[in-house]
């Protein structure tokens, strides 16, 4: 903890790791086999739940904007869940709670009053404008813009340069915000225009801009973005077997890893 800077009134666990030139704010906790590297800022009423490692740089616990009133920090508690990997010069602001298992790339940004779940994966220059809703097993690639108030459920795929917008008529205050239901997929650089709702296992094809709702199980492709298949169709371009559902084919990373979905999802039932 050498050259390091920690206020008297944490609570810091066994076996961390704090590195040179790391401050650490007041009301912070910082739970067992806790990794943080060189150069950290770790602001007030920040919990780091245990396992996690915090790469050089980042800032967790970002003043919101109303710091600027006063140039006082208020009371934004932020939460990261245990065995979270947030690899270096992350930014994460106060007033939000973050899952277990929740991966960033480098240099990501995740504004304030967020809620997002376990198993999350979010790539290096992404950026969350806060105010959403994100669930659990979702992976979020690099360069991916994801505007407030965006609802985006679980098992979503979104790969990169993907574009979530929210504001009908920019600029103004009135802020629609886009959401995603569970398994569905936006490919590379798709704008999905402000309060479409893109619905279940639907498939926005790369390069699209949405401004229609997308209908369950159905591919959408163009400028405009207009249906052009059901996801069924679609094979593989070297087996020729089906791909959509995805879930039925792809297990990597998910909780029916080596099971297969459907006898996974007998014993989940809620599914």
């Amino acid at each position: 903890m050498n050259n390091s800077i920690i206020s008297k009134n944490c609570v810091i666990g066994k076996n961390v790791t704090i590195k040179d030139g790391s401050i650490i704010g007041e009301n912070v906790i910082i739970e067992e086999d806790v990794y943080i590297d060189y150069g950290c800022i770790i602001k007030d009423n920040v919990h780091i739940k245990r396992g996690t490692f915090v790469g050089a740089r980042c800032i967790l616990g970002e003043y919101l904007v109303d710091f600027f009133d006063d140039m006082k920090n208020k009371n934004h508690p932020l939460i990261i869940g245990q065995n979270s990997l947030i690899r270096s010069e992350t930014i994460i602001y106060g007033e939000n709670i973050i899952g277990d298992n929740f991966q960033t790339g480098h240099r990501v940004t995740i504004r304030e009053k967020s809620d997002i779940g376990n198993n999350v994966r979010i790539g290096t220059l992404s950026d969350i404008q806060g105010h959403c809703k994100i669930g659990n097993y979702i992976n979020i690639h690099s360069n991916v813009h994801i505007g407030q108030k965006s609802i985006i459920k679980d098992y979503v795929w979104i790969f990169p340069y993907v574009v979530l917008t929210n504001d009908p008529t920019p600029p103004s205050e009135q802020l629609l915000g886009v959401t995603v239901e569970s398994f569905a997929v936006i490919a590379t650089m798709s704008v999905i225009l402000p309060g479409v709702h893109i619905y279940e296992d639907a498939l926005v094809a790369a390069g699209a801009t949405v401004n229609k709702d997308v209908p369950k199980e159905v591919v959408v492709a163009g400028s405009p973005a207009k249906p052009i298949c059901k996801v069924s169709d679609i094979k593989n371009k070297i087996s020729g077997e089906k791909v959509y559902p995805w879930r039925y084919t792809f297990d990597r990373g998910m909780p029916w890893n080596n099971v297969g979905y459907e006898q996974w999802a007998k014993n989940n039932p809620y599914m």
